[in-house]
């Protein structure tokens, strides 16, 4: 349960181009790029096919360079305008031995630095293949845009509760919800458990053995998650590509191209499938991404500890740089500039190796306002009960419980908001509500990856039983504990949060306003009961009244 990058480009139609290849060296490129396409091996997916990323930006015409300036690499080629441009070879990995020696550099750093992670515990523990792999698949799930932190401890429920495939395909949507509430991206728990459900009924319980077979037969599970799934727990010798390998990979090549784009992705997964250890493609797989995690990380990189620096272009480029610097501050000329440095794109010296890789521009999220209520009663016992509504099957939150809410339009006026609200509240009860005995609490914000949300809390204390129309959607009254073990968001918790802050604050009594330096309170000849004295105050005798 990560960077996206950016490569230089030039417009569609150019007066020609400063840059220059010879022949001898537009074959060699070509030759290591199609060298690097025919070992990619069986697991990766033909071009074209299974790309789950949307287009660059300006579609199809639009051109890739993967390292120029003014000058695409079509032109360096000579290829013709509508192919794809393969990289040069300074951009593969075509020499054998520096594969290998890279190899056994990053497996040998992993075997003393990897860390101690559950799943993997699991995976090397298990004998039982499917349950082998039933392990690997849902940490794989679980860390899909989730930090390794947050996942820990809801893995090691999670297979404690359902520690085969059998167990989850047994269990309710509502409990794999409950137990998946707070980890973000609901959706991935319902597939999970649809495709666990797949794998019982129609494949007998056998998970599929190659990252071809489990990308094909199970719903959810993506050309990343099948590789990963196939290395680790069942040894084929298959790359791997997220963001952590993505990063570590344009910095080895110096790549600064837009990752994003589904050309630059499928060369991303041929340089994997290149690099993957035959002997230990899993323990190579978690090795190369265990590296983007602890040491190559986004920004302020260890590069001092990496243990396949010897082979980074970025971090040589660094070096090179630092050299120059020192031979300048020694009164000595500059060296000849690199060729490759010559043709490369932009390069900021305050950056180092995080020039790679490039970022594209994020989208900005899409900003709604939503106004719910805290709709609360006594219970049988006196503690306080709170209505909760579960949302539709689909779409955002899927099938999780909130408070009563309704979308708002953007701009409305606070009476207007308080109206709807009141509208959307007597759909459910029946009865006439009053907008203006709606209290309102604050505004609660959460950001969803493509949405910022605003809440517009309200509370409203019924008196009485209120019969719920049952047409609707199901409906609860649960009290506060039930309330956060039932499959409630993250933002709904802040909004219970925000409700209680508020009666906390209406039930504590009023603090007097603070009085002026040296001003006395009135009456003040002798001190209140309960008012610590100071101790001349204390040795003082009393004044007459």
């Amino acid at each position: 349960m990560v960077g996206r990058d950016r490569f230089s480009r030039e417009g569609a139609r150019g007066g020609g181009s400063s840059c220059a290849m010879s022949p001898a060296r537009g074959r060699a490129a070509a030759a290591a790029a199609g060298a690097l396409r025919r070992s990619g091996g069986s697991a990766a997916p033909p071009r074209g096919q299974n790309r789950k990323r949307a287009s660059p930006r300006g579609g199809a015409r639009q051109r890739e360079g993967w390292g120029s300036v003014g000058c695409s690499l079509r032109c360096l080629l000579g290829a013709p305008a509508a192919a794809p441009a393969p990289p040069p070879a300074r951009h593969l990995f075509s020499d054998p031995a520096e594969v290998e020696a890279l190899r056994r550099n990053l497996l040998a750093w992993y075997d003393r630095c990897k860390r101690d992670l559950p799943w993997r515990t699991l995976a090397a523990a298990e004998p039982d293949a499917d349950r082998r792999g039933y392990a690997v698949w849902v940490s794989e799930i679980m860390l899909q845009q989730t930090q390794v932190a947050a996942v820990i401890d809801y893995y090691t429920r999670w297979m404690q509760k359902w520690p085969t495939l059998q167990a989850l395909a047994q269990a309710s949507l509502e409990e794999v919800n409950e137990l998946w509430a707070g980890l973000g991206y609901y959706s991935r728990g319902k597939r999970l458990q649809e495709a666990a459900r797949k794998v019982v009924s129609e494949l007998a319980g056998r998970m599929p053995r190659t990252a071809e077979e489990l990308q094909k037969l199970l719903p959810g599970v993506g050309r990343y998650t099948a590789g990963a799934i196939a290395s680790i727990s069942y040894g084929q010798a298959t790359g791997v590509v997220d963001g952590n390998v993505i990063r570590v990979l344009c910095r080895l090549r110096c790549i600064g191209a837009d990752s994003s784009s589904p050309a630059v992705i499928d060369w991303l997964w041929d340089m994997a499938n290149v690099l993957v250890d035959r002997s230990r493609p899993g323990d190579f797989n978690q090795a190369l991404m265990e590296l983007g995690a602890t040491v190559c990380v986004p920004k302020s990189p260890l590069c001092g500890e990496c243990p396949v620096k010897q082979h980074c272009q970025a971090w040589r480029r660094v070096e090179k740089e630092l050299a120059f610097a020192s031979q300048k501050l020694f009164g000595k000329g500059p060296p000849v500039p690199d060729v490759e440095d010559c043709a490369t794109e932009p390069w900021d010296s305050s950056l180092g190796v995080t020039n790679f890789p490039r970022k594209a521009a994020k989208k900005p999220p899409r900003a709604m306002r939503t106004a719910t209520c805290v709709l609360e009663r006594r219970g049988c016992h006196g503690a306080p009960e709170y209505l909760i509504v579960q949302r539709p099957s689909s779409g955002l939150l899927a099938g999780l419980w909130e408070f009563p809410s309704v979308p708002l339009a953007q701009d409305l006026q606070e009476e207007k908001e308080r109206e709807e609200l009141a509208d959307h509240l007597q759909a459910w009860m029946g009865k006439s509500v009053a907008a203006k005995g709606l209290q309102f609490i604050g505004e609660v914000i959460h950001i969803f990856s493509h949405i910022h949300q605003t809440y517009v809390v309200y509370s409203l204390h019924l008196d009485g039983d209120v019969t719920l129309d049952p047409a609707l959607s199901p409906s609860r009254w649960v009290t506060e504990d039930e309330f956060h073990a039932s499959a409630v968001s993250t933002a709904m918790k802040k909004v219970l949060k925000a409700h209680e802050k508020q009666q906390r604050k209406e039930s504590s009594p009023v603090k007097g306003s603070k009085r002026k330096r040296g001003a006395k309170a009135p009456g003040a000849g002798s001190p209140c009961p309960g008012t610590q004295l100071s101790l001349r105050a204390f040795l003082q005798a009393p004044t007459a009244p």
